[in-house]
């Protein structure tokens, strides 16, 4: 899994990141497409606007969130097609999966990645 990372987008950009891609189905404020530098933008990855909205990145609701989007993932076309997509380009790259949230913690993108591991060890 050395080849995919987690970055918010509001960081720098590092050589080191390789593939950059936002995974987040709204841009995040206060910047634009050209100065995070982003080629892709995987918005079929993101939870669903419904999820989010419920979500509302509030801590106590994370578990709850984890398993409905881990189910989103697994059972929704697109959203799978987006993770078989994100798991080929970082076969041969590194990847950085690039989010908006505030919380490092309590985010889609590290529910995205455990996603990716699991379907990586498959």
């Amino acid at each position: 899994m050395k080849n995919i990372s987690l970055k918010r987008v509001y960081e720098p950009v590092d050589e080191a990141d390789g593939q950059r891609i936002l995974i987040d189905r709204l841009l995040p404020r206060g910047i634009s497409k050209e100065e995070a530098r982003l080629p892709y933008w995987l918005k079929d990855v993101a939870p669903s606007s419904e999820l989010r909205k419920w979500f509302g990145h509030l801590p106590e609701r994370f578990e709850e969130f984890r398993s409905r989007y881990l189910h989103e993932l697994r059972t929704n076309e697109q959203q799978s097609r987006a993770v078989d997509q994100i798991i080929e380009w970082s076969s041969n790259r590194p990847v950085t999966l690039l989010y908006g949230a505030k919380d490092p913690i309590h985010n889609h993108a590290l529910v995205l990645k455990e996603e990716l591991i699991f379907r990586m060890d498959q």
